[in-house]
């Protein structure tokens, strides 16, 4: 798919433009090293900074071979119980990124509806190819339920949710929690997620768009896949390659109309619908990867993002997971 700059919704072609020169996209060993480059600096950036207006604290949760998996935790400033436990996992194609950069969307939930997020941040595949973001991200949604009481949230009331591939994460985790039946996903909110190695559908083919495009989501499956890269890859790994949805959680997700993912968020939200389970979703015209992040104050991202807190708001209070 060809996206040319008049398909680009007018206050996302500014930034859109300036932050796609700064993703290298000369070659698949250059873009590898720029993910190197690009975990080093969000480090320094971010790396242990709270984020004023709520309860910020650092755990380590283990692995159980010896290493942990360190998670930032974000509370109301005051005290509460019984609410929603919400395992956010970031965005970042899974090679970069760490939990502190989407503060501002914690500040965001906690303010729409009391919450509690926990946000791993787990290996990346500059580091460790699948499974071991998974993995990861498994062992923090099971120490959220042996630990809900001290978290002050329902352990019948976990919610997951992540922008890009911590979307693909995040509905990757939903399906491992049902079918290994060890904890119930109340809520799923994968935003644009990446869900499907095989990139066969027309937005995710020959796309030129800002950001993201067929030669990073390439170059990203690569690296997350491994040597399973264009093998007999797993649903957990890509789980836009599963066949069953049934019992999965109640979902949101929103999406651009010109990025690659267009096609499998549509795809899963049908998917979804198809196995009875309640999803809202919503397209935004003119939009590429990670609009809403990378140009928030534009009317289109807050829009998006107001979507995405009504739903939240309606989950907080209407949906429950069967315990087990």
């Amino acid at each position: 798919m060809k996206a040319t700059r008049k398909m680009v919704n007018k206050q996302l072609r500014f930034k859109g433009m300036l932050l796609d020169k700064l993703v290298t996209k000369s070659s698949e060993k250059a873009f590898i090293q720029s993910m190197h480059n690009s975990k080093k600096q969000m480090d320094k950036r971010f790396k242990g900074r709270d984020k004023e207006g709520l309860a910020c604290s650092e755990e380590w949760v283990s692995r159980g071979d010896g290493s942990s998996i360190r998670i930032r935790i974000y509370k109301p400033l005051r005290r509460v119980k019984n609410i929603p436990g919400v395992l956010w996992i970031h965005g970042g194609g899974y090679a970069q990124g760490v939990p502190e950069m989407s503060d501002d969307l914690y500040k965001r939930l906690i303010d729409t509806s009391d919450c509690v997020i926990v946000a791993p941040d787990y290996r990346l595949s500059i580091d460790a190819p699948y499974p071991a973001a998974l993995d990861d991200c498994y062992k923090v949604l099971l120490w959220m339920k042996a630990h809900a009481k001290e978290l002050g949230i329902r352990d019948d009331q976990l919610m997951a949710g992540g922008e890009s591939a911590g979307g693909g994460l995040t509905v990757a985790l939903a399906l491992l929690a049902r079918d290994r039946g060890t904890a119930n996903l109340a809520f799923q909110m994968p935003l644009y997620p990446m869900l499907d190695d095989r990139m066969l559908s027309e937005s995710a083919r020959d796309n030129n768009a800002y950001v993201w495009n067929s030669d990073t989501n390439r170059w990203g499956w690569k690296l997350y896949l491994g040597e399973l890269f264009n093998k007999d890859v797993p649903i957990y790994a890509a789980p836009g390659r599963a066949a069953d949805y049934r019992n999965l959680p109640p979902a949101v997700t929103f999406v651009g109309d010109i990025e690659p993912f267009r096609d499998e968020t549509i795809q899963y939200v049908t998917d979804l619908k198809a196995a009875g389970v309640p999803v809202d979703f919503r397209m935004y015209k003119g939009a590429y990867h990670g609009f809403d992040i990378i140009s928030p104050k534009a009317d289109i991202s807050k829009a998006a993002r107001d979507f995405l807190m009504e739903s939240f708001k309606y989950a907080a209070v209407h949906y429950f997971a069967p315990q087990r």
